[in-house]
This record gives structure tokens, C-alpha cells and sequence, in this order.
């Protein structure tokens, strides 16, 4: 089970979903989605089932995100790229991708995923500190995941003519 692919395809991502999200406003804004999943599950401890409200506005601004901004006029910015990468990658199964970055990706997706323990615990516990470290660890690894989707679609755009036709300067 490829936990992007269920992401992907509940986030409804079309061909125009997608440009505007390399925006890279989009990208970095997206940033704060674990925070504010965060804080809005935290919420339970102050306003009991009414936690509802701000957990749903949470979920709605992770669906919302990428479709909030205009598509780039520019798309040569790391931020684009990572994206372009990331819809390369998820199109693995129907595109050769090579297999060093099949191999990292995977690593660090494994890394990343090491610190929903600690995310899920410090929310649970309403324990501050864990939930920062899970936070933390989580995005770090997505930060570098990012960081390897551009150079994946560095190494591949070249070879469709498709993934060109992303790239704007």
C-alpha cells in the first residue's frame, strides 16, 4: 500500500491541481500543515468535541492548499521542481524512474515515517515536546524528500516531452 498514492488520489490531483501547486507559495505554505493539524487536534484539551470545527478546517486547508494559487509564470524554482519530481515519482509504476532514487526515496519516506510515533504519542499525551520532535522529524525528512524529487526531475525531464513542457523560465 503506497501511502502517496492514497494522498494523491484523495487530494483529487488534476493536470491544473497540480501546476498551481508548483507555486511555489503553494509549496512552502504547505509546511505549516502538520502544525496546524497539530494545533487543531491539541484543541480537543481546550474545547472538548467542539474540536471538530478547527480539525476540519485543518483537513480543508491541506485539500485547499495546492489549489489556492495561481499556476507560476516561472516553474525553475526548487519548489517547482520538487513538485514536477514528486508527480514523477508517483507515476513510478508507469515510468522508469532510475533506481537511486527509487532506492532514497524510499528511505527517506521509511525516515520520515519513523517520526509518526512520536507525532501520534505527543498528541495523544498532550505531551508538547514529543509532539514538536515528531513535528520536527517529519518535516525535516519531507524537506529532503522534496530536495530529492528535484533532482529526479532534473535527471528526467529531458526525457519526456511532457515533463518539459512543465519547466518555464
Amino acid at each position: 500500500m503506497d501511502i502517496i498514492k492514497i494522498a494523491e488520489k484523495s487530494m483529487s490531483m488534476t493536470d491544473e491541481v497540480w501546476m498551481r501547486h508548483s507555486n511555489p507559495w503553494s509549496v512552502y505554505t504547505r509546511f505549516t500543515a502538520l502544525p496546524i493539524i497539530s494545533i487543531a487536534f491539541w484543541s480537543r484539551d481546550w474545547i472538548g468535541i467542539y474540536s471538530i470545527a478547527p480539525i476540519s478546517l485543518a483537513f480543508l486547508w491541506v485539500w485547499l492548499n495546492p489549489r489556492l494559487f495561481n499556476v507560476p509564470r516561472k516553474t525553475n524554482s526548487w519548489a517547482s521542481m520538487g513538485t514536477f519530481g514528486e508527480r514523477i515519482y508517483l507515476n513510478r509504476e508507469n515510468t522508469d524512474i532510475p533506481v537511486r532514487h527509487r532506492t532514497f526515496c524510499r528511505t527517506l519516506q521509511s525516515l520520515s515515517a519513523l517520526g509518526l510515533p512520536f507525532f501520534i504519542y505527543g498528541l495523544y499525551a498532550l505531551d508538547f515536546w514529543i509532539l514538536v520532535l515528531g513535528n520536527f522529524w517529519i518535516m525535516v525528512f519531507k524537506a529532503w524528500f522534496v530536495d530529492r524529487m528535484v533532482w529526479l526531475y532534473v535527471d528526467m525531464k529531458d526525457s519526456n516531452p511532457n515533463y518539459q513542457s512543465w519547466y518555464k523560465t
